[in-house]
């Protein structure tokens, strides 16, 4: 029997001598990646629930390396496919020395361009974004960042509707609901559909990706609240729906995120990769242990490149909700880890978080003043109220958890200070989910209340030494712009009289005032986008790319630039 590719290859995590590569075969087999002029480097596939999957660690490599490959399943070839219009794939290695280009977005609905999906949800950005890189050669480094909802196992497309009328038919004794995914079957289908896209296929197995969840990739609002948690465990399906999609993440997304010295050190992955056979109950014990336990397990990760240090926060499972000063968006021990991080030496700080620190103003102000109407600041009678309001609203963004936001600031702080080592020269805070994009440049950072709008983010640090940017990058969505009706409440959010009458409320609700102002810097796009950063030397560009051209070929044109 002829052993085939189910998706894949996706290039994952790359070092100066290193590359990472993720398949998922149709059987059992052996896979081996072999790069231009250098020995193969292979690994035996591993089984989970039924699904068939291998991690290839091709080390050796040298620094800044663009190197042809191909994957061979049983040593027959199965990659690159015959006939490919695109470029062959290629491994890349890190520079440290090189410009890094770090794409990022998040929010993404495979439509593949059809005339109904490109009315419904706008063109399709990463598709975009591999017509662009197959025509323009980039030089250095460069990297995808996925934060977030890469896939919808709630809001789900017809042809993954299809396949759960079928699973229901099959097996529908747990209650599970029609229209969204619940078991691990259909998170390995929907993760297929939404990869298997021939552009954004080559466009995976040719630039180096990190990745992390957002609600959608498990459930709309996902730990949103102690109230929303209570409901979801109470649905007999749930159990399954949070192991499933935990499980599919860890094989299909955060493996992959791991350098090859933290995937050995990782004993979940020793336990799979060893296992002899299917692995499920590993993969499932891990997920549930995950969501009833968040420290048993650590879903944040780094990725040093040269210079510019990108931290990736989990700030989905790791949430402690209790109502008062123990809820938390990280938890407790993701706050440590990031402390742990933000230290001085590097460049440039990249904080990937999939939900904004700093949103427009107005909703920050109105999530704080929800979070403490919440926990009872205007009595017991509000807080049901406050409550409904929350889950109506989707307020359970960083501004929502304000014990974070106030230590995220006293980090932010201390390192722009130099209080933590040499100050680095910017921290950006890149997000998607908000299916609209913008920058939002800040005030001070040095424990001055500015008012942001007027003030310099670079003021000096108290000790003297070099000035550090602080500012907010949002790029969302990749494909799946909002309703008109929902952009028009976006752009209230973001005027100047919602941002007064929320800092009110705020005050009302005795929530303090934030650790700096900022604003908005023009408008909100509604647009579909994915962000640029490119970090050189001490300067960081960013863009906003769009595509304005209707049709399955138009290549994706400049929105904004902004030298942050």
């Amino acid at each position: 029997m002829t052993v085939s590719l189910r998706l894949g290859p996706l290039v994952r995590h790359a070092g100066p001598t290193t590359a990472t590569v993720w398949v998922e075969t149709d059987a059992p087999c052996l896979v081996r990646v072999r790069a231009a002029g250098r020995e193969a480097a292979s690994a035996r596939t591993f089984t989970v629930h039924g699904h068939h999957y291998a991690v290839c660690e091709v080390v050796g490599l040298p620094p800044g390396a663009r190197l042809p490959y191909e994957v061979l399943l049983d040593d027959a070839p199965a990659w690159p496919e015959p006939d490919s219009p695109f470029p062959p794939s290629v491994l890349r290695t890190l520079d440290p020395d090189a410009p890094t280009r770090l794409l990022y977005g998040s929010c993404h609905t495979p439509t593949g361009d059809s005339p109904e999906g490109l009315v419904r949800h706008g063109p399709d950005m990463l598709r975009a974004t591999a017509r662009r890189l197959a025509r323009e050669p980039v030089d250095g480094n460069l990297l995808l960042l996925l934060i977030g909802d890469q896939v919808y196992a709630d809001e789900v497309q017809e042809s993954m509707r299809a396949v759960l009328r079928r699973s229901r038919a099959a097996d529908p004794a747990d209650g599970a609901p029609g229209d969204e995914v619940v078991r691990y079957d259909e998170y390995a289908e929907l993760y297929r559909q939404a990869w298997s896209d021939p552009q954004v296929r080559w466009l995976l197995s040719t630039v180096p990706s990190l990745m992390v969840f957002d609600d959608h990739d498990v459930r709309d609002d996902w730990n949103t609240s102690a109230a929303w948690r209570r409901a979801m465990d109470a649905l007999p399906w749930w159990r399954s729906r949070i192991t499933s999609g935990l499980g599919a993440y860890w094989v299909y997304q955060h493996l992959g995120n791991l350098s090859p010295d933290a995937r050995a050190a990782d004993p979940v992955w020793a336990r799979v990769r060893d296992h002899g056979s299917d692995a499920a109950e590993v993969v499932d014990d891990l997920a549930w242990r995950a969501h009833s336990e968040p420290s048993s397990y650590r879903w944040s990760h780094r990725l040093d490149v040269g210079p510019v240090r990108v931290l990736v926060a989990d700030t989905r499972c790791g949430r402690a909700l209790d109502e008062g000063s123990g809820r938390s968006i990280l938890g407790p021990d993701g706050h440590d880890w990031l402390d742990e991080q933000l230290t001085g030496g590097p460049e440039h700080v990249v904080v990937a978080s999939t939900v904004p620190v700093l949103l427009p103003p107005a909703v920050h102000h109105l999530e704080a003043w929800n979070e403490a109407v919440c926990a009872g600041a205007w009595g017991r009678w509000a807080r049901g109220p406050a409550e409904r309001v929350r889950q109506a609203l989707d307020l359970e963004h960083w501004g929502a958890f304000q014990y974070s936001f106030r230590r995220l600031g006293a980090g932010v702080r201390a390192l722009a200070g130099g209080e933590r080592g040499r100050a680095p020269a910017t921290l950006l805070f890149l997000s998607g989910d908000v299916h609209f994009s913008y920058l939002a440049r800040t005030g001070g950072t040095d424990g001055t209340r500015s008012e942001g709008a007027e003030q310099d983010a670079t003021r000096p640090a108290p000790s003297g030494g070099r000035r550090t940017r602080v500012a907010q990058l949002v790029s969302s969505p990749l494909c799946n712009q909002l309703p008109i009706h929902l952009r028009r409440a976006a752009r209230l959010s973001a005027s100047g009289p919602f941002a007064v009458l929320g800092r009110v409320l705020a005050r009302l609700a005795g929530v303090p005032r934030p650790w700096l102002r900022w604003r908005l810097e023009g408008p909100p796009y509604f647009g579909n986008t994915i962000g640029e950063v490119v970090f050189e030397g001490a300067s960081a560009e960013a863009a906003w790319y769009h595509c304005p051209g209707a049709g399955p070929d138009a290549l994706p044109r400049v929105h904004r630039r902004a030298r942050v």
